[in-house]
C-alpha cells in the first residue's frame, strides 16, 4: 500500500458527519446511479480492498483517494449489518432512475382509475424492495412480514389515491396532480414500519462510540423508523410538487398541446431533476450513525449498560435508509 497509512477510518464516512453538508456530501456520493453500471467483479474488487484494509493487510499502491472509492462502492451496494450484496433496485443508487420513472408516470397518469392502482402498486413493490433492502440491523424478517407490510402499504396506498381523487373531481384540474404526493406519503407512514416491523419486536443493535455492540433496543428503532419516514416524505416533496405546477402551465401552451406524447417525458425528466437533488439531500437530514441518550432506552438495556459500562451517556445505531 506504499506510504498509505493504515490508520485512515473507513468504519465512518470520508466527511464530517456531524454536519449536514458533510452528509450531504456522502449521500451524494452514496446515490450516485453511476454505481448501478460497476460490475460484480469491480464490486467484489472494492469490498476486497475495504476488508483488506480494516484487516491491516497492505495492497501495494493503493492510494487513498483509490481506498475511499473502493469504500464508497462497497458500501453502495453491500448491507453495512449483513454485509449481503443488496438486489440492484434496492441500493440507494436505484433512488434516482426508479423512483424518476415511477414517481413521472404517477403524475402523469393519474386521471384514469386503472391506471392510478397501477402505478401505486408499482410504487409500492419498489418501496418494499428499498426498505426490506435497507433496513437497520441484521434480524431476520419472515415472508408472512414481508406480506403482511406489502399488500397493507400497497392497499393504503391506493385507497388514499383513489379517495382523494374521488374528492378532487369538482376542484380545479392543479389539485389533482397532487393526490399522488398525499398517497405516497400515507404508504410511507405505512411501509416503512411494517416493512421494519421485525426492529419494532426486538430492537436494533446500539453499540458505543467505538462500535463495540451492548444490546438491541426497540426505543432506538423506533426513533430510527421514524426519521427514515421523514426522509422519504421529504425526497418526495420536491419531486411530487415541482413537476405537476410546471406541467399545469406547459399543457395551456400550444407546444405540448400539438405534442401530447411529449408530456409523460418531460414529466419523468423532471422529477428526476428534482430527485437528483432531494434524495442525498434529504438522506442527510439525520446522521446515518444516529445517536440516543442512555436515559432514554429501555429499563432492562439500561440498566445492563450502566453496570457494564457506567461511563457511557450516548449509544449509537444505524437508522437504516
Amino acid at each position: 500500500m506504499g506510504d498509505l497509512p493504515l490508520d485512515i477510518n473507513i468504519q465512518e464516512p470520508r466527511w464530517d458527519q456531524s454536519t449536514f453538508l458533510g452528509r450531504a456530501r456522502h449521500f451524494f456520493t452514496v446515490t450516485d446511479p453511476r454505481n448501478l453500471l460497476l460490475s460484480g467483479d469491480q464490486l467484489e474488487a472494492s469490498r476486497n480492498i475495504v476488508q483488506n484494509y480494516r484487516a491491516g493487510v497492505a495492497i501495494p499502491g493503493l492510494t487513498e483517494d483509490q481506498l475511499w472509492r473502493a469504500k464508497y462502492v462497497y458500501d453502495s451496494a453491500f448491507h453495512p449489518d449483513t454485509g449481503e450484496k443488496v438486489v440492484l433496485i434496492g441500493r440507494m443508487s436505484a433512488q434516482v432512475p426508479m423512483n424518476m420513472t415511477i414517481t413521472g408516470c404517477m403524475l402523469t397518469f393519474y386521471r384514469k382509475t386503472p391506471t392510478v392502482v397501477f402505478w401505486q402498486w408499482v410504487n409500492q413493490s419498489f418501496n418494499a424492495i428499498v426498505n426490506y433492502s435497507n433496513r437497520s440491523g441484521d434480524a431476520p424478517i419472515t415472508v408472512r412480514q414481508l406480506g403482511t407490510a406489502y399488500v397493507s402499504a400497497t392497499t393504503g396506498a391506493v385507497a388514499t389515491a383513489l379517495g382523494l381523487k374521488s374528492l378532487t373531481k369538482h376542484l380545479p384540474p392543479l389539485v389533482g396532480r397532487f393526490v399522488p404526493f398525499a398517497a405516497v406519503a400515507a404508504a410511507n407512514c405505512i411501509n416503512i414500519p411494517l416493512m421494519r416491523q421485525r426492529e419494532l419486536q426486538v430492537g436494533i443493535p446500539v453499540t458505543d462510540e467505538a462500535g463495540q455492540r451492548l444490546g438491541h433496543s426497540v426505543t432506538a428503532a423506533k426513533q430510527g423508523i421514524f426519521q427514515v419516514v421523514i426522509s422519504r416524505i421529504g425526497m418526495a416533496i420536491p419531486a411530487m410538487a415541482i413537476p405537476p405546477v410546471i406541467m399545469n402551465t406547459l399543457e395551456k401552451k400550444a407546444f405540448l398541446k400539438s405534442r401530447p406524447w411529449l408530456g409523460a417525458p418531460l414529466q419523468v425528466g423532471l422529477v428526476g431533476f428534482c430527485l437528483v437533488f432531494a434524495t442525498p439531500l434529504c438522506c442527510a437530514l439525520f446522521p446515518q450513525r444516529s445517536s440516543i441518550h442512555v436515559t432514554r432506552l429501555e429499563p432492562e438495556l439500561r440498566a445492563q449498560i450502566q453496570a457494564q459500562n457506567p461511563s457511557i451517556d450516548v449509544v449509537y445505531y444505524n437508522k437504516g435508509l
